[in-house]
């Protein structure tokens, strides 16, 4: 059996620990919620500065391979009201802290955000300036669709502080454009790169996807020499998440044996991976790669790196807001989801309420586990070298571990668990080795996608 096939298994992508179907719901209150906020307020915000996340959810189409939150609509008078919910909900927050809130990172995530009009993300940014300042040293990111993101989006986003954007480009293949109803030409993503490089934008990313339907070898090649043309400063090079039965028909517009599956999905990575570290990039954490002048790399080196609901950043909040629709806002002590319907979402502002409706609050045993899982996916490696990082189930893990390290995934110490360069494919597993809620609360329904 080979390694594919033997740990090729469903898991979660770690965003967060412990992972959104294992939260202890019933122990959650918006009370404890709150006051787990404040408590993180305080100790960070004028040291490090907070982090908000604002979740724009419309799109124009349904691209098929989509897992995330989104309305589709070609209504753009939805903009306005969406946008004065985000600043409501914002006010919301402000009024629980004592002292104004020193912003340090934001994006813009969806959904498309450029969907919305280049003046209205401006009113956007103002309104929730009105009540916070700008940290020092602050990055301000966003995502962007190559078909609608115009010359004014990124001008204006730019003149807000915006110095980072990502462009979704997934496969440059018109047979698999077609099938995950992504049809956008290479001119688009050439077009929206060079003007954003014109503009001054100093880290621009590339979204890339492997094993989606249809994609071949020779897609992959083709893919990453165009993108290697428009040398975007970072990449993602993600799995495609085959979970149709939670996203439902949206990811059934093509059949199952057109996705490539195990050992034909991975030699789609392998050889991408291989195409990306020779035209430079370095691999860093889990699917993603950088350039040696680019700031994540630099972050990776130093130790810097950090993963939350937004993925991958350069540094660490111990306090990120989620804002908008089914958004996840984190306090380190607890994580907070808002409502994922935009009809219950409006309902609950239109009460003066936050709009969460579950969430979890950590013990100490998450506490420790979240470092160490946050260490395995940011750094590749951990350590327990002290009481304040030790579990008593730890010669158990270890021991688990064992297997993994004779296929050579990973290198065992006394105190320590180091990820070989065989094992970075594997990260996922070698996490859920970690995850004691998991274990204790394996979903009784299929809902991670696989972890190969």
């Amino acid at each position: 059996m080979s390694l594919i096939q033997k740990y090729n298994v469903p898991g979660p992508r770690y965003t967060s620990y412990p992972t959104v179907p294992c939260w202890d719901e019933d122990g959650f209150s918006l009370s404890l919620w709150k006051q787990s906020l404040i408590q993180s307020f305080n100790e960070s915000n004028s040291t490090e500065g907070i982090s908000l996340y604002i979740h724009l959810p419309f799109c124009e189409s349904l691209c098929t391979f989509c897992g995330c939150h989104k309305r589709i609509t070609k209504r753009h008078e939805v903009e306005h009201p969406y946008i004065e919910a985000i600043v409501k909900e914002w006010q919301l927050y402000c009024e629980l802290f004592e002292n104004t809130p020193v912003i340090k990172e934001i994006h813009l995530g969806g959904g498309t955000p450029t969907f919305f009009s280049p003046e209205n993300l401006e009113h956007l940014i103002l309104g929730i300036f009105k009540s916070a300042n700008k940290a020092t040293l602050y990055e301000f990111s966003f995502e962007g669709h190559p078909n609608n993101t115009t010359r004014a989006h990124l001008q204006k986003l730019y003149d807000l502080g915006f110095r980072r954007v990502s462009f979704g480009v997934q496969d440059y293949s018109e047979k698999i454009q077609k099938a995950i109803h992504r049809e956008q030409p290479f001119h688009n993503v050439a077009k929206v790169t060079f003007w954003a490089k014109e503009i001054g934008y100093t880290s621009i990313a590339h979204d890339l996807v492997f094993g989606l339907p249809f994609q071949t070898l020779d897609n992959i090649i083709d893919t990453i020499e165009k993108t290697n043309s428009l040398s975007p400063d970072r990449l993602a090079f993600y799995s495609y998440a085959h979970v149709p039965w939670i996203k439902g028909n949206g990811q059934r517009g093509f059949k199952e044996e057109d996705v490539p599956k195990d050992e034909q999905k991975r030699k789609l990575y392998e050889v991408g991976k291989a195409l990306l570290s020779d035209k430079g990039y370095y691999e860093i954490g889990m699917d993603h790669f950088a350039l040696e002048e680019d700031v994540m790399y630099k972050s990776f080196k130093e130790g810097k790196l950090h993963r939350n609901f937004m993925g991958y950043t350069s540094s660490k909040t111990q306090l990120m807001i989620g804002l908008g629709v089914s958004s996840i806002s984190d306090s380190w002590y607890a994580f907070a989801q808002n409502e994922k319907e935009l009809e219950a979402y409006y309902d609950r502002l239109a009460l003066n309420q936050l709009p969460i409706y579950r969430g979890h609050i950590l013990n100490e045993e998450d506490l420790k586990i979240r470092k160490h899982i946050l260490n395995l996916m940011c750094q590749f490696s951990t350590s327990w070298d002290n009481a304040e990082n030790y579990l008593t189930e730890l010669p158990e893990i270890v021991k688990e571990l064992s297997e993994m390290e004779t296929d050579g995934l990973v290198l065992l110490g006394d105190k320590s668990i180091v990820i070989t360069e065989k094992g970075k494919p594997f990260v996922r597993n070698i996490c859920m080795a970690l995850d004691l809620r998991l274990k204790r609360k394996a979903p009784k329904t299929k809902l991670f996608s696989m972890t190969v």
